[in-house]
């Protein structure tokens, strides 16, 4: 399937997009056996693509917003403070890998250009995770809840807390897809995947994931429409869903109220400790990548950017997010009465919610790079500069255009 996309990527660079997104979320390689798991076909996606940008007969441009101009800024900042790090080796290789997924987004601001493009990716990217919600949500009803939901070995969504994050961040991309699809049967697929990720983020048994879909559930009532149905649906699968599980579930749930009791609550208090006593010795630069490699994860993307890029990446960390939340806000306020651009605003709406999901889940891993959260801010991007655009070609079509004789004094009876 890969091999058989590139003639494709070679002549319409933009679907490069799409099959790297489906690598880096689905990571269907780390499904296979054999040569297939460690086979660099993102590496080869990337390269290619970036070969059809080079001779496509398209615009090269990227469209700034302030959250893109912010999130370069983040970048060049990552670089910096890499130049700087305590653990030049470890930081660089991490550096190797955070470029590259920050080059993918600049370039799906720059081929994602249209409302089917953008369309399509917000169906790859649900389908791709959507497939672990599904898959892992069958797995806990079979199981009884019993064992747990996990992702691949060495991806970035590999252990539960980081999967469970992932899944409830899918979850309002679903709600989307669900509420523009004409087609009955897709809507009731949707329906059913949703409510299926909901037992896959439980079946986690990661506290943050759980702590985190509960401020999935109250987003999506407050950010969506037709909020009756989705009120009765999430309540009844809420009830089963915790009436399902068994006890052992709910007592590690339950422990959320005794943090001081848990050996694993304390840990990751520590490791914030630790991350703050390394901002404060560098606070401005932090301690660069992998700062805690060989001692203890961040378990906090917020203390991750604290320990690695001082007190400046978090601050511009936590802009990015602000900023992406305040672009969507304007996006929904500017199609309110809007019929044709309603998917707009249902699409900024979900994205907020899935923002909402990472600042919450986010708090207990440590997934600061997480591609995810980094092409929501994409995505909102690409929808302001697509609205604002409409705007000004309506304003231009609206002016009185004034001939030339009109625009000339009036001799007549001179």
């Amino acid at each position: 399937m890969v091999f058989a996309s590139l003639p494709f990527i070679l002549r319409q660079p933009h679907i490069g997009i799409y099959v790297w997104s489906w690598l880096g979320y689905m990571n269907p390689h780390r499904l296979a056996y054999g040569f297939a798991a460690d086979f660099p076909f993102a590496q080869i996606v990337a390269v290619v693509t970036m070969v059809a940008i080079l001779f496509a007969k398209i615009p090269k441009k990227i469209q700034w917003t302030p959250e893109t101009r912010i999130l370069l800024l983040l970048v060049l900042w990552m670089f910096i403070t890499t130049l700087f790090a305590d653990i030049p080796g470890a930081a660089w290789a991490k550096w190797d890998k955070v470029w590259k997924v920050q080059l993918f987004v600049f370039l799906t601001l720059m081929l994602i250009t249209t409302p089917q493009r953008l369309n399509l990716l917000i169906w790859v990217i649900a389908l791709s995770l959507g497939f672990y919600g599904v898959k892992g949500g069958f797995f806990t009803i079979n199981t009884g809840g019993s064992y747990l939901v996990l992702g691949p070995q060495g991806t970035f969504i590999g252990a539960r807390g980081e999967i469970g994050t992932a899944l409830n961040m899918i979850i309002p991309l679903l709600r989307y897809l669900q509420l523009n699809a004409r087609n009955m049967w897709i809507k009731h697929g949707l329906t059913a995947a949703m409510i299926l990720t909901g037992f896959a983020v439980i079946g986690t048994h990661s506290r943050g994931a759980f702590l985190g879909l509960i401020v999935v559930i109250f987003f999506l009532l407050l950010k969506s429409r037709k909020k009756f149905f989705l009120f009765i649906m999430m309540a009844v699968t809420g009830v089963s869903i915790y009436n399902f599980m068994p006890p052992e579930w709910k007592e590690r749930m339950e422990t959320i109220q005794t943090y001081e009791e848990d050996a694993s609550a304390m840990g990751r208090i520590e490791a914030w400790e630790f991350a703050i006593r390394k901002s404060n010795e560098s606070p401005i630069f932090g301690g660069g990548f992998e700062v805690t490699a060989g001692k203890r994860a961040a378990h906090s993307i917020y203390f991750q950017m604290l320990g690695e890029h001082g007190y400046v990446g978090l601050f511009l960390f936590l802009l990015l997010g602000f900023a992406t939340w305040n672009s969507a806000a304007w996006i929904r306020k500017n199609v309110k009465n809007d019929e044709e651009r309603r998917w707009m605003g249902d699409l900024a709406a979900m994205i907020q919610v899935g923002l909402a999901a990472y600042a919450s889940g986010g708090a207990f891993i440590s997934q600061a790079y997480f591609d995810l959260f980094y092409h929501f801010v994409a995505v909102i991007a690409i929808c302001r500069v697509m609205l604002m655009k409409e705007q000004a070609k309506q304003k231009s079509e609206s002016k009185p255009k004034v001939s030339n004789n009109q625009a000339q004094p009036d001799n007549q009876f001179r």
